[in-house]
């Protein structure tokens, strides 16, 4: 990097302290790159601004899942942590984007998240109240090689990081470089660095979270993503798990490191296709690489040294087309509230595919209001829980494959728990029959293993388990439905080894509306499986 004089410092500072002010008359100096053709399409990159761009390099952008959040370094700022002591010294700066689309003056996250030489951060969770950052720390001080977590508390601030713990990573992390990301899932970590002692030709691994809160040895890609002689960096996996980014300056590109496109074939994570070449404009002669999307991949934003912007590094952003774009998502927001007093609760989240279980991803929702924010791919269908001592979950559905196809990319769902009480009724929401039937269909062996496991934890709980119907159907039909029901959920949990005195089961017909039979959406309300808690 080339070294600033005491005068662009100054001005460097006067832009920081009075950006706000500025906007009108530096932002008609550059705000985009020259405009490149591609077939008929028009892509555009686009300069931030002046807000987040300087005189000094900004570099290695991450973006949230919703777009108006962004992190970034910055190079040799005064205000910089270690300005003072280490050369090229680079912290983390943010920006936050206001409902016009207008990017804020860029601030300094500061102590503990900006304590070392070299700072940054590699993931921000859609909930924004998780951040993985470089280096890895204990209790905020330095430690070495690695990546750490931190995590925003109820007055807004963030927690002093705390190294992942990753199997025999010291074995992997032996070169110049190393990064990282993670999946939106929360449970799988990507990373690059090289087994070679001080090589810059890095590989890309992959991590995966145990049940302990450990990480897994780091796994190859293997050999199509990782050359071999070649640097392959900064990957980026986009929100939908599947299409990953990454820089790399194998054969076939523009020049030095260029970004490329690959998806994944199977769970393995060995097998992909042909990565492919972004081209222009996202690649240029010069090296490219820190490409991250926001969730509805839309827009790329990467670092650029164009000679038309406000320093050696700015950040841009690129709108990306219909074949560089990863497969659809869908965002799913809401609050998590106890059952009983209607109070919002930081609490754990949980998501896993039906009819299978799988834990598919994981959250938590903010110590403030209780608000979360997840990702899923669209084509499966949820099991979605919040998890907290003492409490049981009322767990919901989402078929995401049916809300897609009838247009829905934004899902809000608040989720509740219910305090281990007895009288407390609980709904399962996940226990699935087909029409006029009682036979419980496979999807519904997730929900009722939960309540198993709520009675092997607590072993003299006594429960009632109950199914009730709409207004439609006579009342008689409506007792048999309703009371076979219930009885075919507490056979299944009878077969898993709970004790038969204490389980019963009733059914109710139409007798206990939990709202008026005068829609299709109050009908469904009202036909439902609960259990109560009848001693604990």
């Amino acid at each position: 990097m080339k070294k600033e004089t005491l005068l662009l410092l100054l001005s460097v500072c006067f832009i920081r302290l009075n950006a706000q002010n500025s906007i009108d008359t530096i932002g008609k100096l550059v705000t985009q790159k020259e405009n490149i053709i591609t077939s008929t399409t028009i892509v555009k990159v686009e300069n931030l601004g002046p807000n987040i761009n300087t005189a000094l390099p900004e570099l290695r952008p991450t973006i949230s899942a919703d777009g108006n959040l962004l992190f970034f370094i910055v190079e040799n700022d005064p205000m910089n942590t270690k300005y003072n002591s280490v050369r090229n010294s680079q912290d983390i700066w943010y920006s936050v984007r206001d409902s016009f689309g207008n990017w804020g003056p860029a601030r300094h996250m500061g102590y503990p998240l900006n304590t070392y030489f070299y700072n940054a951060v590699f993931w921000i969770s859609p909930d924004k109240n998780r951040m993985l950052i470089r280096n890895a720390f204990i209790e905020g001080d330095y430690a070495g090689n690695g990546v750490s977590m931190s995590y925003r508390k109820a007055n807004g601030t963030w927690s002093k990081p705390n190294a992942l713990l990753i199997k025999n990573y010291q074995k992997y992390d032996k070169g110049r470089q190393n990064g990282a990301t993670m999946a939106h899932d929360g449970k799988t970590l990507l990373l690059y660095m090289t087994e070679e002692k001080g090589s810059y030709n890095n590989d890309i691994y992959v991590s995966f979270l145990q049940r302990d809160s450990t990480w897994s040895e780091p796994k190859s890609l293997g050999k199509k993503i990782n050359l071999p002689k070649y640097n392959e960096m900064t990957p980026y996996l986009a929100a939908d798990g599947v299409t990953l980014y990454f820089s790399s300056d194998r054969p076939g590109g523009l020049g030095d490191n260029d970004i490329w496109m690959t998806k994944r074939l199977d769970d393995s994570w060995q097998k992909w296709s042909d990565p492919v070449n972004l081209g222009a404009p996202i690649n240029t002669p010069d090296w490219d690489a820190f490409f991250t999307l926001d969730a509805g991949g839309e827009y790329a934003y990467l670092t650029s040294s164009d000679s038309t912007g406000f320093g050696e590094s700015d950040i841009v952003r690129v709108k990306l087309l219909e074949r560089e774009k990863p497969d659809p998502v869908v965002i799913v927001d809401g609050n998590i509230y106890n059952k009983k007093t209607g109070q919002p609760l930081s609490a754990s989240l949980i998501y896993e595919t039906l009819p299978d279980g799988t834990e598919a991803g994981n959250g938590i929702s903010s110590p403030v209001d209780g608000s979360f924010k997840i990702v899923l791919p669209y084509d499966k269908n949820y099991l979605i829980r919040a998890s907290a001592d003492k409490f049981f979950a009322i767990s919901e559905n989402l078929n995401l494959d049916s809300l897609v196809k009838a247009g829905n990319r934004e899902i809000h769902k608040d989720l509740y728990l219910v305090p281990i009480e007895i009288g407390q009724v609980f709904r399962l929401n996940n226990v699935f029959f087909d029409f006029d039937k009682w036979d419980l269909r496979p999807e519904s062996f997730v929900e009722l293993d939960r309540v198993v496991k709520l009675l092997n934890e607590n072993p003299s709980m006594e429960i009632e388990l109950s199914a009730h119907t709409d207004s439609f159907g006579s009342d008689d039909y409506n007792f048999k439905l309703s009371d076979n029901r219930a009885r075919s959920c507490m056979e299944y949990i009878l077969a898993k080894g709970i004790s038969p005195n204490r389980v019963t089961s009733q059914g109710y017909g139409e007798t206990k509306p939990v709202a008026e039979n005068d829609t299709p959406e109050n009908r469904q309300l009202n036909r439902r499986v609960e259990f109560k808690i009848t001693k604990n």
